[in-house]
C-alpha cells in the first residue's frame, strides 16, 4: 500500500495480485460489499485485464440475490447495463467505442450518478476528459502472465479495506 498526499486529500493505491478470473470475480465481491453509493468507478485495462470479472464480482455482492454473474457482461454494443433492484443501483458503462466527449454525455452520465447508485466505467481511460472533476475510485488492471493480474486500486483514504 503506497499513501500520497494530493493537495487536502490523502490518496492510497492498494496493489492486489489475483491469480485466477475466479479470484478477481472474488475481488470484486470484497470491493462490492463496501459500496455506499454514490461512488463512480473507472476500470482502465488493456483487453482480457479482468476488468469484466472484476464487475462480475461487484455486481454478485451488491445484488440482494447474489446476483447472476452468468448475466454480467460487457456492454459494448449497447454502452450501458443496468442492474437495478439490488441494495444498489449499479450502473455498467463501456466507454471503448465512444469517440468523443459528447457521446459519452449523450448516455445520461449525470443521470445514473445518485445517492444510491454505483457507475462503472470499463475504458474510462477514453472518456477522462468528461470524467474531471468526479471523485473517482479508480482500478487499474494489468497483465503479469496468462491468469495473473495485478489490479491496482487508487482511492481517498480509507475508502477500502482488502
Amino acid at each position: 500500500m503506497v499513501m500520497t498526499i494530493c493537495g487536502e486529500k490523502i490518496r492510497m493505491d492498494i496493489e492486489v495480485i489475483t491469480n485466477s478470473p475466479e479470484e478477481t470475480i472474488e475481488l470484486g465481491k470484497k470491493i462490492g460489499s463496501q459500496l455506499k453509493g454514490g461512488e463512480v468507478i473507472s476500470l482502465v485495462g488493456n483487453l482480457g485485464a479482468g476488468k469484466t470479472h472484476l464487475i462480475k464480482g461487484i455486481v454478485s455482492s451488491v445484488q440482494e440475490d447474489g446476483g447472476c454473474e452468468d448475466d454480467v457482461s460487457s456492454p459494448t454494443f449497447v454502452l450501458v447495463n443496468e442492474y437495478l433492484g439490488g441494495r444498489l443501483d449499479l450502473y455498467h458503462i463501456d466507454a471503448y467505442r465512444l469517440d468523443t466527449p459528447r457521446d459519452f454525455e449523450l448516455l445520461g452520465f449525470d443521470d445514473l450518478c445518485y445517492e444510491d447508485s454505483v457507475v462503472l466505467i470499463e475504458w474510462a481511460d477514453k472518456v477522462e476528459q468528461s470524467l474531471k472533476g468526479v471523485e473517482l475510485l479508480q482500478l487499474e488492471l494489468h497483465h503479469e502472465s496468462q491468469n495473473q493480474r495485478k489490479i491496482v486500486l487508487r482511492c481517498a483514504d480509507g475508502c477500502m479495506k482488502l
